[in-house]
């Protein structure tokens, strides 16, 4: 969950994760960009990969971040399988994978 202290993030037209690249408006990550940035800072701060870093926080195969993220971080599971993700994530997953079910 965000914290209400945060400052408010605003996105400037060039990608985050430092390439320089134009991004659309709203945007924050050219395309992909997001999962570059996220390994870099893994490999920064904790000179690892991220089954070091959830094993390190206490998940792993035995132990879901996934069910974790539902139970405390305000993600959602698809009421019409087992996906799990942020709330706008499930609404997107269901238009996609699971829309005669809705229209039904």
């Amino acid at each position: 969950m965000s914290n209400d202290d945060s400052p408010r993030l605003i996105p400037t037209g060039k990608c985050w994760c430092g390439c320089l690249a134009d991004v659309a408006l709203g945007k924050f990550f050219a395309r992909g960009h997001d999962k570059t940035a996220e390994a870099a800072l893994l490999a920064i701060r904790y000179e690892s990969s991220v089954a070091r870093l959830l094993h390190h926080h206490g998940f792993g195969p035995d132990e879901s971040v996934l069910d974790e993220a539902v139970r405390v971080g305000g993600w959602e599971i698809c009421p019409h399988c087992e996906y799990a993700g942020a709330p706008a994530s499930v609404r997107n997953h269901i238009r996609k994978y699971h829309q005669e079910k809705e229209t039904s």
